[in-house]
Parts: C-alpha cells; structure tokens; sequence
C-alpha cells in the first residue's frame, strides 16, 4: 500500500514536472517566433533608406513621400506592443506602396539594377515577415491550447501561465483585393 502511495506521488510529481517544462519549452519557443518578426522588420526597416536614397536620385522633387517613408519606419522601429508592430508595419507598406508608385513615374529607375536589388530584398523579406508572422501563430496556438485543456490548465493556472495574443492581420490586410481589367 505504501508503495503504491509513492508511486502515485512520484508520478504525480513528473506529470507536473513535466507539464511545468513544456510550458516553458512553449513559452520560450513563442519568445524566439517573436524575435523573428523582430529581426525581418528590422532587416525590412534597414533596406529602405538604400531603397529611398535611390529613387530620390531620380525623383527629386517627391520630398513629402520620402517624409512619410521615413516617419513611418522611425515609428514602425520605436512600436513596442504586439498590436502596435502590426499596426506601424502596415503604415509603412502602405507609405512603400506611394514610394513604388512615384518609381513606376520613372523608367530609367524601374531599369536600374540597385533599384531593381532593393525591391527583390524587401520583397523576400515581407515574405519572411510572413512566414515568421505564421511561424509566430502556430506556437502561440499551441501554447493557449495547452493552456485550457485539462489539466494542463490546473497548472498554468497555479503558476501564472498566460496566454500570448495571436499577431493578426490589420483591418487593411483583411479587405478584400480589387482586380479590374
């Protein structure tokens, strides 16, 4: 009888053991998931003053959309909360579309090889930014989950686990795309 009380006991202590370690585990892979986001706007926010320097080279005159591209990466680099990255990310791919499309105004520009380089590295990049942004999600479900089910949930509860938010799609991501031929 003894036995079979510290049997008990000692799985008891491995099941909580082992549940406490694999929220850490979750957590930690949710804090690298983020860091990746980090990382691919920072490399995003690092290409457009190249990408800004060359197009003023052909189009000087369009002070007030260099302006607005600089503004909204100083402030996509100075966001702190989940929410607000997502929100200044999407102000400067909105601020990058105007600077394409005063590029589009200038064909000697649109042939020019570093031109042509910098666009290619920023759109590998937003791609990266994706798939980090995806890579993100799925650890942050996988942890939430773990935190509602039973019995998992007893013990995030007794140490304070809490859940992480999703990285979602702004309200212009989620309109729908205007095709018109």
């Amino acid at each position: 009888m003894v036995y079979i009380l510290i049997g008990v006991a000692v799985l008891l202590v491995l099941f909580f053991v082992g549940t406490y370690n694999n929220f850490v585990v979750l957590k930690t892979r949710i804090q690298e998931a983020l860091s990746g986001i980090d990382v691919q706007l920072k490399r995003r926010a690092d290409l457009i003053p190249n990408l800004v320097e060359t197009v003023k080279g052909y189009a000087k005159h369009e002070k007030e959309v260099f302006e607005n591209v600089t503004k909204a990466r100083t402030a996509m680099l100075s966001a702190k909360t989940l929410p607000e990255k997502a929100e200044k990310n999407e102000e400067l791919s909105n601020t990058l579309k105007s600077l394409f499309a005063v590029a589009e105004a200038y064909p000697e520009l649109k042939a020019n090889t570093n031109f042509q380089e910098l666009q290619r590295q920023l759109e590998d990049t937003e791609d990266k930014v994706a798939y980090s942004r995806q890579f993100y999600n799925a650890n942050v479900l996988d942890y939430n989950t773990k935190i509602d089910t039973v019995p998992s949930n007893m013990i995030a509860s007794m140490f304070g686990f809490k859940k992480f938010e999703f990285f979602e799609a702004t309200e212009a991501e989620r309109k729908n795309v205007e095709v018109k031929f």
